[in-house]
């Protein structure tokens, strides 16, 4: 940062106000103080509890292993200020004002770090023994029904779905997923990369109901629009999350299809002296030639660095990261970089039906995405080769044995 523009930050008594202290927006206020922001950093966040981290939520909270996750940040020491148990309502940006619980908040910078809100299954408000996992009272209801041993059913086969069966299985319970879908991970992976990983869950001891639409949910069963019907001491939905944004209907912020806030390539929204970042946002990438909305924590992480730097008039880098995320299931480490969607060839590493493998997307020859099962090293490589934009020798690429950073043509 310039003597120039400190000066500015500490003069100008600008005050930095950020809705949401998760990741995202934690970072944002930690990002701010790293990089010599002086003034009024406010962080507000809907949950009365100190900010937490959300992974261990399915992992080591769920079952017990952990009381808690909250960031190991001294935020008195940095001097933010948070605002815990406060709801926002909405936003002014003509006057630059927060309405929220406890009154009008003013800003003069706001960043928009709210997340995302699991999507619930209809006809089951209301419904005992239904639950959510994403918030740290979710993975606190849920950490008893584990303890009980109660037959469980998943409704849904996603990331969060599969994490969840793979914990309560380490429980001791009995678990049945239910997926809409011919196969896990539908919405999210290719048919063909997507098939191996339905034996994950019998590996596990876990069933999983394919094409097994859910009719409704009754106190203590599940029944399936074939007529069968599922015990269930409990039953965890996860069919997704969508941008936590509803509270921003009618600033004039503009949204996208999801309900993201559309940011530009340096996390600015449509009206000035407002950010997004995080879960609620989607932002253009020139590497993929689209706008890429990602709910993952690594973008939570890096998302925050950019958003500090413009509003301390430095010319950050255009965000445009190779998307990063992880996830521990039925004894395995899935790791994903990149993005698939304009992929034009596919190429595997290793034998699906074991242990570790790789499936690499290429398009024109350019690595876009790979996903490694048990086999770090290759997502390592990978995601620097993404980065680069490096032209691959698909031949070399497909022998596992080979790393991947020597399978790069000419």
């Amino acid at each position: 940062m310039s003597e120039q523009t400190a000066q500015q930050g500490r003069s100008g008594g600008r005050r930095v106000v950020v809705v949401g202290a998760g990741m995202a927006g934690v970072q944002t206020a930690v990002a701010l103080r790293e990089q010599g922001f002086r003034d009024a950093v406010t962080v507000i966040g809907a949950e009365p509890h100190q900010p937490y981290d959300r992974p261990p939520l399915s992992k080591a909270v769920l079952l017990g292993k952990a009381e808690g996750s909250a960031f190991d940040v001294d935020f008195e020491a940095l001097g933010v200020e948070l605002r815990l148990g406060c709801e926002v309502h909405g936003v002014r940006p003509a006057e630059h004002e927060l309405d929220t619980g406890t009154g009008p908040v003013p800003y003069d910078v706001l960043v928009l770090a709210t997340g995302a809100e699991p999507v619930t299954l209809p006809g089951t408000e209301g419904v005992p023994g239904v639950h959510l996992l994403r918030t740290l009272d979710d993975a606190e209801r849920l950490r008893p029904v584990l303890a009980r041993q109660q037959d469980i059913v998943v409704v849904g086969a996603g990331w969060i779905g599969a994490e969840f069966a793979t914990a309560a299985r380490e429980a001791g319970c009995a678990v049945t997923v239910v997926e809409a879908a011919g196969r896990p991970l539908a919405g999210a992976l290719p048919a063909e990369v997507a098939a191996p990983m339905a034996a994950w869950y019998a590996d596990a001891g876990a069933e999983l109901r394919t094409h097994a639409r859910v009719e409704r949910v009754e106190p203590g069963a599940v029944l399936l629009a074939d007529g069968t019907r599922l015990p269930a001491g409990a039953v965890v939905v996860g069919i997704g999350a969508r941008p936590a944004t509803a509270w921003l209907a009618g600033s004039g912020i503009e949204l996208g299809a999801h309900g993201e806030v559309l940011a530009d390539d340096r996390l600015r929204a449509s009206l000035p002296d407002v950010y997004a970042v995080g879960d609620c946002a989607s932002f253009p990438s020139a590497r993929y030639g689209e706008r890429l909305l990602v709910h993952h924590w690594d973008n939570a992480l890096q998302g925050p660095r950019t958003v500090a730097a413009d509003i301390l008039g430095e010319t950050p880098a255009v965000y445009d990261p190779v998307p990063y995320f992880w996830s521990e299931q039925f004894g395995r480490f899935v790791q994903y970089a990149g993005h698939h969607g304009a992929a034009d060839r596919l190429v595997w590493r290793g034998d699906p039906a074991g242990p570790s493998w790789t499936v690499c997307w290429l398009r024109e020859d350019r690595l876009v995405a790979l996903l490694a099962v048990g086999r770090p090293r290759d997502l390592a490589q990978g995601r620097k080769l993404i980065e680069a934009g490096r032209r691959m020798d698909a031949r070399a690429l497909a022998d596992p044995a080979r790393p991947l950073k020597d399978a790069t043509a000419g």
